[in-house]
């Protein structure tokens, strides 16, 4: 039995969205779930108490950070990455590939990997699908990614397609070398850009290899939502209903909803953490942002009805003062916030899947945040 599984509860008549609970050996998270992501073994600004606080059941870290930075060795010798960043939950941490192919400079992309520079200091690197599942065995997270390429936006369809085989070839590398599967859950990365044909042969290549949960990567790199929803319907079908599926890197409210409706179990990205250090916050009338002139005087929370410690201590005029005032007091509630605004949204999602009514609930909230429905 995979260390990681899936339990389907109850699928919404209105939608088809589905309620379920992924089982791990560090306890269960309820889904739809949204993970809030700790780069570097820290969801920035946040202690791992205020994170249970605010209701992360699952974080998220990364593995070519840690590689680069403490080093994967250290973080075994500490006795893994939860011991390490003292959390307690569910861990899950990515493969690598991503950052390789976004932040490194002049990659070296061959069939046996990466050869890639470091973007803290230059110095050369090389991560290939061993490798990544050498460092995320060290690291001991529950559910690990297998190592993958995440095609560029735009690329034309035979890079999109010779990128997929390749990924799936690592893929299977990926489980050859994977050393602790009865503790780490192992899920396989759907890639093939925006072409739905790639898409469906991606999942359809992986689901012979039966892993224990399924992620959709190379998507939200910068095409328009409509293509990335379009991607989306017509991948899910093709992967199993007794598995969880991951959407990678997504992050806003109308995504979130969105991407439940078509079938998505959990989601990731570092939206809510970094538009909080900038001043942005979410309302369930839209976002302000907070360092505004406007809410100089403006002695209400955040949100009125919001339950998190920022809203029910501090003002926004108090919060925008911290930010004009560079107190990083200021960055730190405005995260708490975004946070718990985004776990509070998951935790209605999944009411609203139990009601049968994640429908209505979507253009309920659609309208008051100003999304065009």
């Amino acid at each position: 039995m995979p260390a990681v599984t899936y339990e389907l509860i109850h699928v919404c008549k209105q939608t088809g969205a589905r309620l379920g609970k992924v089982h791990t050996p560090h306890g269960s998270f309820d889904t739809p779930a949204f993970m809030p992501v700790g780069t570097q073994a820290t969801v920035k600004g946040m202690s791992p108490d205020e994170l249970k606080q605010v209701g992360a059941g699952i974080i998220l870290s990364n593995t070519y950070h840690l590689f680069l930075r403490p080093g994967h060795e250290l973080i075994r010798e500490a006795g893994g990455l939860h011991n390490f960043m003292n959390w307690d939950r569910p861990i899950l941490t990515d493969s690598g590939g991503f950052q390789v192919f976004s932040l490194a400079d002049l990659r070296d992309i061959k069939e046996e990997g990466v050869t890639f520079k470091s973007h803290i200091d230059g110095s050369k690197y090389f991560l290939s699908p061993e490798k990544s599942m050498e460092i995320q065995n060290a690291l001991g997270s529950d559910i690990i990614m297998a190592f993958d390429e995440c095609a560029p936006y735009p690329c034309d369809y035979e890079y999109a397609k010779k990128s997929m085989e390749m990924t799936t070839r690592w893929a299977e590398r990926c489980i050859k070398a994977h050393k602790n599967s009865d503790k780490q859950s192992l899920f396989g990365i759907v890639q093939g850009s925006m072409y739905a044909d790639l898409r469906q042969a991606s999942a359809k290549q992986l689901t012979e290899f039966d892993f224990p949960g399924y992620a959709i990567g190379g998507l939200s790199v910068g095409e328009p939502g409509e293509v990335m929803m379009d991607i989306l319907e017509k991948t899910i079908p093709f992967l199993p209903t007794d598995k969880p599926r991951y959407l990678m890197g997504v992050g806003s409210p109308d995504y979130l909803i969105d991407g439940s409706i078509r079938g998505v179990d959990m989601f990731d990205c570092v939206h809510p953490t970094r538009i909080g250090r900038n001043g942005s916050v979410f309302t369930r009338n839209g976002r302000i942002i907070i360092r505004d002139a406007k809410y100089a005087e403006d002695f209400s929370p955040i949100e009125h009805d919001c339950d998190c410690y920022a809203c029910k201590n501090f003002t926004r005029a108090y919060i925008r003062h911290l930010f004009k005032a560079k107190e990083m007091l200021g960055l730190r509630l405005a995260t708490w916030h975004n946070l718990r605004f985004l776990l509070k949204l998951m935790e209605d999602v999944r009411q609203a899947i139990r009601d049968d009514s994640l429908g209505d609930f979507r253009n309920m909230f659609f309208e008051k945040y100003g999304y065009d429905n």
